[in-house]
């Protein structure tokens, strides 16, 4: 397989099996893409993007702060997710994107409730406002619904139509909800699926714990299911740099490979936990102790899965060449 990535004023060598972005002559630079995070309205922002009733921030999350964290912490993209401060308004995270297109891809909320949005705002917000991707938060639901019912299935059957991946946040727990991602998974095995922050999956100390983390490890049988790794600090007992994560990293490389995981920081919220420029060092690399990322992983991981599984979304803004440039070897 041949992924290749590069920036509009670049050339892109030929990278057989790994992924490069050209920086001169014999150079070549990883390129970092935060598959993960989220931006939402500064304070004076906010008079223009209000934020949901009772969903008003306790963090500095503008869209300003996370491209000086960004820079400083040398990350080239980012996949921005709607946060729940704006709920179902994305015209703050829409706005962003049409600011910094070459910067950014996004995506947008699922609206299962009754009379809500649904699948029409769905296509909306990809078709018209240029989202990559949607995220199924399964506590939106109507009370004693799943995400497996007429309109569950309905907005991931479309999703799948419109080749942008859907994510899950199992925030309280993967076992409540893997049986519902199974069934849309044997369903519409079209629909890509993106795991958030390791399935929510702490290292297991517990039989329930185990049992969850193989239903996670399961998951890759279903070919079109990536694991984001990302929000350490959520699934970690351990401070930074989280080694106790480790182990499980190990047997995700060994269940998924690591074309089908993704590195992301879930900021604004890791800046108060180890600070965003540290969040992309949590991974066991060359300089660390316990190294077993070969070189080729990293940058699958750090960058090569998250531009291929957004391809369209970056492909419209130069971050990769027309399909026409890649033949049949990139991941579709």
């Amino acid at each position: 397989m041949v992924l290749l990535i590069r920036r509009r004023s670049l050339q892109t060598p030929k990278v057989r099996g790994s992924v490069a972005v050209s920086q001169g002559e014999g150079m070549e630079k990883m390129t970092r893409i935060d598959a993960h995070l989220h931006v939402w309205a500064s304070p004076e922002e906010a008079k223009m993007f209000p934020f949901f009733p009772g969903q008003e921030p306790t963090l500095p999350g503008s869209a300003n702060f996370l491209l000086k964290n960004m820079a400083e912490a040398g990350v080239d993209g980012a996949v921005i997710v709607q946060p729940i401060n704006h709920k179902f308004d994305h015209s703050y995270v829409s706005s962003v994107l049409k600011m910094y297109p070459e910067k950014f891809v996004g995506m947008c909320l699922a609206d299962p409730t009754e009379g809500g949005g649904g699948v029409k705002e769905l296509e909306r917000l990809i078709v018209k406002e240029n989202f990559s991707g949607v995220r199924f938060n399964p506590y939106l639901w109507p009370s004693g619904q799943k995400m497996t019912n007429e309109v569950g299935k309905a907005m991931f059957a479309k999703a799948g139509e419109l080749r942008v991946p859907v994510g899950f946040m199992c925030f309280k727990g993967l076992m409540l909800h893997v049986d519902e991602i199974e069934e849309l998974c044997r369903e519409f095995p079209r629909t890509t699926v993106l795991m958030d922050h390791l399935g929510f999956c702490k290292p297991p100390l517990t039989e329930e714990e185990a049992e969850a983390w193989n239903r996670l490890l399961n998951l890759s049988k279903y070919s079109q299911v990536y694991v984001k790794l990302s929000a350490f600090f959520r699934v970690s007992r351990e401070p930074f740099p989280y080694n106790d994560t480790w182990p499980l990293l190990k047997q995700l490389l060994e269940s998924y490979g690591a074309e089908r995981l993704m590195w992301g920081s879930d900021f604004p919220f890791v800046v108060a936990e180890c600070g965003y420029i540290n969040s992309w060092q949590v991974l066991p690399t060359e300089n660390s102790t316990d190294a077993f990322l070969t070189d080729e992983q990293l940058e699958w991981i750090m960058g090569g899965t998250a531009l291929s599984v957004f391809q369209d979304g970056w492909r419209k803004f130069g971050m990769l060449p027309d399909s026409s440039d890649l033949g049949d070897e990139v991941l579709t």
